[in-house]
Protein backbone atom coordinates (compact mmCIF):
# COMPACT_ATOMS: atom_id res chain seq x y z
CA UNK A 1 0.00 0.00 0.00
CA UNK A 2 1.32 3.69 -1.32
CA UNK A 3 2.28 5.60 2.26
CA UNK A 4 0.75 8.44 2.86
CA UNK A 5 2.42 11.36 4.03
CA UNK A 6 0.55 14.55 6.40
CA UNK A 7 1.64 18.04 4.79
CA UNK A 8 4.18 18.52 7.33
CA UNK A 9 5.69 15.36 7.65
CA UNK A 10 6.42 15.71 3.41
CA UNK A 11 7.81 19.04 4.14
CA UNK A 12 10.03 17.98 6.75
CA UNK A 13 11.57 15.15 4.46
CA UNK A 14 11.82 17.52 1.41
CA UNK A 15 13.43 19.98 4.33
CA UNK A 16 15.73 16.56 5.11
CA UNK A 17 16.76 15.87 1.54
CA UNK A 18 17.06 19.99 0.42
CA UNK A 19 19.33 21.06 2.79
CA UNK A 20 21.32 18.08 3.59
CA UNK A 21 22.67 17.82 -0.29
CA UNK A 22 22.53 21.98 -0.57
CA UNK A 23 24.10 22.79 3.19
CA UNK A 24 26.93 25.19 1.27
CA UNK A 25 26.09 26.59 -2.23
CA UNK A 26 27.35 28.94 -4.40
CA UNK A 27 24.86 31.61 -6.81
CA UNK A 28 25.55 34.19 -9.04
CA UNK A 29 22.87 36.22 -9.97
CA UNK A 30 20.44 39.60 -10.37
CA UNK A 31 19.29 41.22 -7.32
CA UNK A 32 15.39 42.12 -7.77
CA UNK A 33 12.47 42.81 -5.43
CA UNK A 34 14.92 44.08 -2.71
CA UNK A 35 13.20 44.56 0.68
CA UNK A 36 14.44 45.77 4.19
CA UNK A 37 12.76 44.66 7.01
CA UNK A 38 12.46 46.75 10.44
CA UNK A 39 13.58 43.77 11.93
CA UNK A 40 17.12 44.28 9.93
CA UNK A 41 16.59 41.73 7.93
CA UNK A 42 17.25 41.61 3.96
CA UNK A 43 14.98 39.58 1.46
CA UNK A 44 15.36 39.22 -1.87
CA UNK A 45 15.47 37.84 -5.08
CA UNK A 46 18.09 36.46 -6.83
CA UNK A 47 17.80 35.92 -10.40
CA UNK A 48 19.43 35.25 -14.56
CA UNK A 49 16.90 35.09 -17.72
CA UNK A 50 15.42 31.77 -16.80
CA UNK A 51 15.02 31.20 -13.29
CA UNK A 52 14.52 33.07 -9.99
CA UNK A 53 15.19 32.12 -6.24
CA UNK A 54 14.05 33.86 -3.10
CA UNK A 55 17.16 34.56 -0.90
CA UNK A 56 17.73 36.17 3.10
CA UNK A 57 20.15 38.10 4.38
CA UNK A 58 19.69 38.08 8.28
CA UNK A 59 20.48 40.88 10.11
CA UNK A 60 23.82 39.81 11.68
CA UNK A 61 25.19 39.07 8.30
CA UNK A 62 23.89 42.01 6.83
CA UNK A 63 25.76 44.06 9.39
CA UNK A 64 29.01 43.02 8.30
CA UNK A 65 28.58 44.11 5.03
CA UNK A 66 30.26 47.32 3.66
CA UNK A 67 27.05 48.13 2.02
CA UNK A 68 24.00 46.43 0.98
CA UNK A 69 22.50 45.04 -2.27
CA UNK A 70 20.36 46.71 -4.36
CA UNK A 71 17.87 45.92 -6.68
CA UNK A 72 19.76 45.34 -9.99
CA UNK A 73 23.00 44.86 -9.05
CA UNK A 74 24.84 41.50 -9.83
CA UNK A 75 26.38 39.72 -7.31
CA UNK A 76 28.19 35.88 -5.93
CA UNK A 77 26.02 35.01 -2.82
CA UNK A 78 27.64 32.05 -0.85
CA UNK A 79 24.70 30.30 1.72
CA UNK A 80 23.00 26.98 2.60
CA UNK A 81 19.90 25.96 1.16
CA UNK A 82 16.83 26.01 3.38
CA UNK A 83 13.32 25.36 3.12
CA UNK A 84 10.98 27.90 4.85
CA UNK A 85 7.95 24.94 6.26
CA UNK A 86 4.96 27.53 6.79
CA UNK A 87 4.76 28.60 3.20
CA UNK A 88 6.20 25.50 1.82
CA UNK A 89 9.29 27.44 -0.34
CA UNK A 90 12.51 27.05 -0.39
CA UNK A 91 15.48 29.88 -0.50
CA UNK A 92 18.95 30.73 0.10
CA UNK A 93 20.30 31.76 3.18
CA UNK A 94 22.93 34.29 2.28
CA UNK A 95 26.42 34.05 4.55
CA UNK A 96 28.65 35.74 2.05
CA UNK A 97 28.09 38.74 -1.00
CA UNK A 98 30.68 39.54 -3.41
CA UNK A 99 29.11 42.22 -5.93
CA UNK A 100 29.92 41.79 -9.59
CA UNK A 101 28.36 44.77 -11.29
CA UNK A 102 25.18 46.41 -12.38
CA UNK A 103 23.09 44.14 -13.67
CA UNK A 104 21.61 44.59 -17.58
CA UNK A 105 18.43 46.92 -16.17
CA UNK A 106 20.97 49.47 -14.63
CA UNK A 107 23.03 49.00 -17.71
CA UNK A 108 20.23 50.12 -19.95
CA UNK A 109 19.56 52.81 -17.26
CA UNK A 110 23.01 54.43 -17.22
CA UNK A 111 23.28 54.10 -21.63
CA UNK A 112 19.47 55.82 -21.66
CA UNK A 113 20.48 59.13 -19.23
CA UNK A 114 23.75 59.28 -21.42
CA UNK A 115 21.71 59.46 -24.29
CA UNK A 116 19.53 62.14 -23.36
CA UNK A 117 22.11 64.22 -21.30
CA UNK A 118 24.17 64.09 -25.01
CA UNK A 119 20.85 65.40 -26.75
CA UNK A 120 20.18 68.12 -23.96
CA UNK A 121 16.76 67.11 -22.32
CA UNK A 122 17.97 66.87 -19.10
CA UNK A 123 19.36 70.91 -19.33
CA UNK A 124 18.07 73.46 -16.52
CA UNK A 125 17.56 76.12 -19.44
CA UNK A 126 14.83 74.34 -21.16
CA UNK A 127 13.22 73.47 -17.66
CA UNK A 128 10.23 75.39 -17.24
CA UNK A 129 8.74 77.46 -14.20
CA UNK A 130 5.82 76.20 -12.11
CA UNK A 131 2.42 78.46 -12.74
CA UNK A 132 1.94 80.48 -9.06
CA UNK A 133 -1.31 79.88 -9.26
CA UNK A 134 -2.65 77.02 -11.49
CA UNK A 135 -6.16 76.58 -11.66
CA UNK A 136 -6.25 73.27 -12.85
CA UNK A 137 -3.88 70.44 -11.89
CA UNK A 138 -3.36 67.18 -13.95
CA UNK A 139 -2.12 63.97 -12.53
CA UNK A 140 -1.32 60.60 -14.36
CA UNK A 141 -1.02 58.26 -12.24
CA UNK A 142 -2.41 54.66 -11.07
CA UNK A 143 -6.10 55.34 -9.68
CA UNK A 144 -6.05 53.13 -6.96
CA UNK A 145 -2.95 53.50 -5.25
CA UNK A 146 -2.03 55.56 -2.45
CA UNK A 147 0.05 58.28 -4.62
CA UNK A 148 -3.49 60.05 -5.98
CA UNK A 149 -4.74 59.92 -1.73
CA UNK A 150 -1.59 61.91 -0.82
CA UNK A 151 -2.18 64.52 -3.52
CA UNK A 152 -5.70 65.17 -2.92
CA UNK A 153 -4.56 65.25 1.18
CA UNK A 154 -2.53 67.33 1.09
CA UNK A 155 -4.17 69.62 -2.13
CA UNK A 156 -7.62 69.67 0.47
CA UNK A 157 -5.31 70.79 3.56
CA UNK A 158 -3.67 73.18 1.89
CA UNK A 159 -5.52 74.35 -1.47
CA UNK A 160 -9.23 75.27 -1.29
CA UNK A 161 -11.20 75.24 -4.54
CA UNK A 162 -8.97 73.87 -6.80
CA UNK A 163 -9.53 71.57 -9.99
CA UNK A 164 -7.65 68.13 -10.66
CA UNK A 165 -8.00 65.46 -13.61
CA UNK A 166 -7.03 62.69 -13.61
CA UNK A 167 -5.56 60.58 -16.12
CA UNK A 168 -5.23 56.69 -14.56
CA UNK A 169 -2.78 54.58 -16.31
CA UNK A 170 -0.99 51.50 -15.18
CA UNK A 171 2.53 52.22 -12.91
CA UNK A 172 4.04 48.78 -13.84
CA UNK A 173 3.79 46.22 -15.70
CA UNK A 174 3.73 45.71 -19.33
CA UNK A 175 2.47 48.83 -21.44
CA UNK A 176 2.02 50.58 -18.47
CA UNK A 177 5.13 53.46 -20.13
CA UNK A 178 2.76 53.64 -22.95
CA UNK A 179 -0.39 54.38 -21.03
CA UNK A 180 1.54 57.04 -19.13
CA UNK A 181 2.99 58.64 -22.26
CA UNK A 182 -0.51 59.03 -24.10
CA UNK A 183 -1.24 60.22 -20.37
CA UNK A 184 0.44 63.62 -20.99
CA UNK A 185 0.26 63.58 -24.73
CA UNK A 186 -3.48 63.93 -24.15
CA UNK A 187 -3.08 66.37 -21.35
CA UNK A 188 -1.50 68.59 -23.95
CA UNK A 189 -3.79 67.52 -26.97
CA UNK A 190 -6.81 69.17 -25.06
CA UNK A 191 -4.66 71.80 -22.91
CA UNK A 192 -6.92 70.06 -20.15
CA UNK A 193 -4.26 70.99 -17.08
CA UNK A 194 -2.00 74.02 -16.06
CA UNK A 195 0.60 71.82 -14.23
CA UNK A 196 0.42 67.79 -14.73
CA UNK A 197 2.31 65.71 -11.84
CA UNK A 198 3.56 62.15 -12.72
CA UNK A 199 4.28 59.54 -10.19
CA UNK A 200 3.33 56.75 -8.42
CA UNK A 201 4.70 55.04 -5.36
CA UNK A 202 8.38 53.90 -4.34
CA UNK A 203 9.38 50.07 -5.37
CA UNK A 204 12.17 48.06 -6.82
CA UNK A 205 13.53 49.27 -10.03
CA UNK A 206 11.58 46.68 -12.02
CA UNK A 207 8.81 48.39 -9.93
CA UNK A 208 9.69 51.77 -11.33
CA UNK A 209 11.19 50.90 -15.10
CA UNK A 210 8.43 52.01 -16.64
CA UNK A 211 9.19 56.03 -15.71
CA UNK A 212 12.66 54.48 -17.49
CA UNK A 213 11.25 54.03 -20.82
CA UNK A 214 11.95 57.03 -23.59
CA UNK A 215 9.14 57.32 -24.83
CA UNK A 216 7.52 58.39 -21.26
CA UNK A 217 11.09 60.95 -21.31
CA UNK A 218 9.77 62.20 -25.02
CA UNK A 219 6.39 62.76 -23.47
CA UNK A 220 7.88 64.72 -21.01
CA UNK A 221 10.26 66.48 -23.05
CA UNK A 222 7.53 67.56 -26.15
CA UNK A 223 4.81 68.31 -23.07
CA UNK A 224 3.99 72.25 -23.36
CA UNK A 225 2.33 71.71 -20.21
CA UNK A 226 5.11 72.08 -16.76
CA UNK A 227 5.60 68.58 -15.53
CA UNK A 228 6.44 67.53 -11.91
CA UNK A 229 8.09 64.12 -11.56
CA UNK A 230 6.84 62.40 -8.36
CA UNK A 231 8.24 58.47 -8.82
CA UNK A 232 9.28 56.50 -5.55
CA UNK A 233 10.79 58.00 -2.21
CA UNK A 234 13.33 60.15 -1.99
CA UNK A 235 16.52 58.10 -2.63
CA UNK A 236 14.63 56.71 -6.09
CA UNK A 237 15.94 58.57 -9.70
CA UNK A 238 14.27 57.75 -12.90
CA UNK A 239 15.16 58.96 -16.29
CA UNK A 240 11.59 61.29 -15.51
CA UNK A 241 13.49 62.76 -12.77
CA UNK A 242 15.70 64.16 -14.92
CA UNK A 243 13.61 65.08 -17.87
CA UNK A 244 10.90 66.53 -15.77
CA UNK A 245 10.64 70.20 -15.02
CA UNK A 246 11.33 69.94 -11.46
CA UNK A 247 11.84 66.42 -9.60
CA UNK A 248 9.55 65.71 -6.56
CA UNK A 249 10.69 63.73 -3.85
CA UNK A 250 7.84 61.79 -3.17
CA UNK A 251 3.87 62.48 -4.22
CA UNK A 252 2.86 64.35 -1.29
CA UNK A 253 6.20 66.70 -2.08
CA UNK A 254 4.76 67.00 -5.20
CA UNK A 255 1.60 68.58 -4.11
CA UNK A 256 3.20 71.29 -2.24
CA UNK A 257 4.91 72.13 -4.66
CA UNK A 258 2.19 72.71 -6.85
CA UNK A 259 0.84 75.46 -4.55
CA UNK A 260 4.07 76.84 -3.22
CA UNK A 261 3.26 80.12 -4.51
CA UNK A 262 -0.05 80.44 -3.16
CA UNK A 263 1.08 78.94 0.25
CA UNK A 264 3.78 81.85 -0.05
CA UNK A 265 1.28 84.43 -0.82
CA UNK A 266 -1.15 83.75 2.19
CA UNK A 267 1.81 83.54 4.26
CA UNK A 268 2.68 87.22 3.20
CA UNK A 269 -0.82 87.88 3.72
CA UNK A 270 -1.07 86.32 7.44
CA UNK A 271 2.11 88.51 7.93
CA UNK A 272 0.81 91.54 6.65
CA UNK A 273 -2.66 91.21 8.83
CA UNK A 274 -0.43 90.15 12.09
CA UNK A 275 1.44 94.25 11.10
CA UNK A 276 -1.49 95.75 10.90
CA UNK A 277 -3.76 94.97 13.59
CA UNK A 278 -0.46 95.42 15.90
CA UNK A 279 -0.32 99.11 14.31
CA UNK A 280 -4.03 99.87 14.43
CA UNK A 281 -3.44 98.74 18.44
CA UNK A 282 -0.80 100.92 18.73
CA UNK A 283 -2.47 104.25 16.73
CA UNK A 284 -5.54 103.45 19.45
CA UNK A 285 -3.26 102.94 22.51
CA UNK A 286 -1.57 106.34 21.28
CA UNK A 287 -5.11 107.89 20.78
CA UNK A 288 -6.59 106.88 23.93
CA UNK A 289 -3.53 108.45 25.69
CA UNK A 290 -4.24 111.58 23.74
CA UNK A 291 -7.77 111.53 24.47
CA UNK A 292 -7.15 110.99 28.50
CA UNK A 293 -4.70 114.33 28.54
CA UNK A 294 -7.42 116.25 27.08
CA UNK A 295 -9.74 115.20 29.32
CA UNK A 296 -8.19 116.08 31.98
CA UNK A 297 -7.96 119.91 30.78
CA UNK A 298 -9.92 122.33 33.00
CA UNK A 299 -11.76 123.55 29.86
CA UNK A 300 -13.17 119.53 29.27
CA UNK A 301 -14.29 119.48 32.32
CA UNK A 302 -18.11 119.37 31.48
CA UNK A 303 -18.46 117.26 28.25
CA UNK A 304 -22.14 118.28 28.03
CA UNK A 305 -20.96 121.56 27.45
CA UNK A 306 -19.07 120.53 24.38
CA UNK A 307 -21.09 117.78 22.92
CA UNK A 308 -24.05 118.45 23.54
CA UNK A 309 -24.60 119.88 20.07
CA UNK A 310 -22.79 116.74 18.57
CA UNK A 311 -24.98 114.14 20.55
CA UNK A 312 -28.18 116.44 18.95
CA UNK A 313 -26.91 116.07 16.02
CA UNK A 314 -26.06 112.64 16.39
CA UNK A 315 -29.74 111.70 17.75
CA UNK A 316 -30.88 113.38 14.45
CA UNK A 317 -28.57 111.45 12.00
CA UNK A 318 -29.48 108.64 13.62
CA UNK A 319 -33.44 108.57 13.58
CA UNK A 320 -32.85 110.09 10.01
CA UNK A 321 -30.92 106.86 8.91
CA UNK A 322 -33.15 104.49 10.71
CA UNK A 323 -35.95 105.76 8.93
CA UNK A 324 -34.13 105.39 5.75
CA UNK A 325 -32.97 102.10 6.45
CA UNK A 326 -36.63 100.94 7.42
CA UNK A 327 -37.97 102.27 4.05
CA UNK A 328 -35.05 100.45 1.84
CA UNK A 329 -35.59 97.85 3.87
CA UNK A 330 -39.62 97.61 3.07
CA UNK A 331 -38.79 97.87 -0.23
CA UNK A 332 -36.39 95.60 -0.49
CA UNK A 333 -39.31 93.37 0.99
CA UNK A 334 -41.66 93.79 -1.32
CA UNK A 335 -39.23 93.43 -4.25
CA UNK A 336 -38.34 90.76 -2.97
CA UNK A 337 -42.15 89.21 -2.72
CA UNK A 338 -42.82 90.23 -5.75
CA UNK A 339 -39.68 88.05 -7.07
CA UNK A 340 -40.72 84.98 -4.85
CA UNK A 341 -44.50 85.23 -6.83
CA UNK A 342 -42.58 85.35 -10.25
CA UNK A 343 -40.38 82.53 -8.64
CA UNK A 344 -43.04 80.34 -7.46
CA UNK A 345 -45.43 81.33 -10.61
CA UNK A 346 -42.55 80.22 -13.24
CA UNK A 347 -41.43 76.93 -10.99
CA UNK A 348 -41.57 74.17 -13.26
CA UNK A 349 -43.32 71.76 -10.29
CA UNK A 350 -46.05 74.71 -9.91
CA UNK A 351 -46.99 74.86 -13.68
CA UNK A 352 -46.83 70.69 -13.34
CA UNK A 353 -49.39 70.63 -10.89
CA UNK A 354 -51.61 72.94 -12.90
CA UNK A 355 -51.05 70.92 -15.81
CA UNK A 356 -52.00 67.57 -13.66
CA UNK A 357 -55.42 69.22 -12.79
CA UNK A 358 -56.68 70.82 -15.84
CA UNK A 359 -55.91 66.71 -17.19
CA UNK A 360 -58.02 65.97 -14.49
CA UNK A 361 -60.62 68.06 -15.38
CA UNK A 362 -60.31 67.07 -19.05
CA UNK A 363 -60.45 63.11 -17.86
CA UNK A 364 -63.35 63.35 -15.72
CA UNK A 365 -65.00 65.55 -18.52
CA UNK A 366 -64.43 62.65 -21.21
CA UNK A 367 -65.51 60.23 -18.81
CA UNK A 368 -68.98 62.19 -17.94
CA UNK A 369 -69.81 61.98 -21.82
CA UNK A 370 -68.77 58.30 -22.89
CA UNK A 371 -71.80 56.97 -24.12
CA UNK A 372 -70.52 53.79 -22.34
CA UNK A 373 -71.13 55.86 -18.62
CA UNK A 374 -74.31 56.61 -19.48
CA UNK A 375 -75.27 52.97 -20.12
CA UNK A 376 -75.25 52.28 -16.38
CA UNK A 377 -77.81 55.19 -15.91
CA UNK A 378 -80.68 52.94 -17.54
CA UNK A 379 -80.42 54.08 -21.40
CA UNK A 380 -79.03 51.15 -24.45
CA UNK A 381 -77.92 51.68 -27.70
CA UNK A 382 -80.04 50.10 -30.60
CA UNK A 383 -77.60 48.55 -33.22
CA UNK A 384 -79.25 47.14 -36.87
CA UNK A 385 -78.24 43.49 -36.78
CA UNK A 386 -77.37 43.67 -40.62
CA UNK A 387 -75.75 46.99 -40.97
CA UNK A 388 -74.22 47.60 -37.71
CA UNK A 389 -75.25 50.98 -37.31
CA UNK A 390 -77.05 52.90 -34.70
CA UNK A 391 -80.81 53.43 -35.13
CA UNK A 392 -82.04 56.69 -34.20
CA UNK A 393 -85.35 56.95 -34.80
CA UNK A 394 -88.42 54.18 -34.62
CA UNK A 395 -88.96 55.03 -38.88
CA UNK A 396 -85.42 53.72 -39.77
CA UNK A 397 -87.11 49.89 -38.54
CA UNK A 398 -89.17 47.61 -39.72
CA UNK A 399 -91.61 44.44 -38.89
CA UNK A 400 -89.60 41.27 -38.17
CA UNK A 401 -85.82 43.30 -38.43
CA UNK A 402 -83.42 41.80 -36.33
CA UNK A 403 -81.80 44.21 -34.05
CA UNK A 404 -79.30 43.96 -31.29
CA UNK A 405 -79.62 46.33 -28.10
CA UNK A 406 -76.14 47.20 -26.16
CA UNK A 407 -76.30 47.62 -22.34
CA UNK A 408 -73.98 48.94 -19.70
CA UNK A 409 -73.48 44.69 -19.29
CA UNK A 410 -73.70 43.23 -22.15
CA UNK A 411 -75.84 42.86 -25.23
CA UNK A 412 -79.55 41.64 -26.43
CA UNK A 413 -80.61 40.28 -29.70
CA UNK A 414 -84.52 41.23 -30.58
CA UNK A 415 -86.84 41.72 -33.53
CA UNK A 416 -89.35 44.04 -33.79
CA UNK A 417 -93.34 42.89 -34.36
Amino acid sequence: MEEVFTVTELTAAIKKQIEGRFFSVAVRGEVSNFKEQSSGHLYFTLKDQGSQISAVLFKGTAQTLKRKPQSGDQILVKGELSVYAPRGNYQIIVREVTFAGVGELLLRLHELKAKLEQKGWFDAKRKRSLPKFPKTIGVVTSPTGAVIQDILHILNRRFSGFQLVLCPVKVQGEGAAQEIARGIEEFNRYNLADVLIVGRGGGSLEDLWAFNEEIVAQAIFSSRIPVISAVGHETDFTIADFVADLRAPTPSAAAELVIAEKAKELQYFSQMQRRIQETTRMIVRSRKDRLKAIMRQPALSSPDFLLGKFSQMVDEAKADLFQSLQRQVQEKKLKLLGLQRQARAQNPLNRLAHLKQKLSMTASHLRSINPKNLLTKGYAIVFDEKQNSVILSAKQVKENEALRILMHDGTIEAHVK
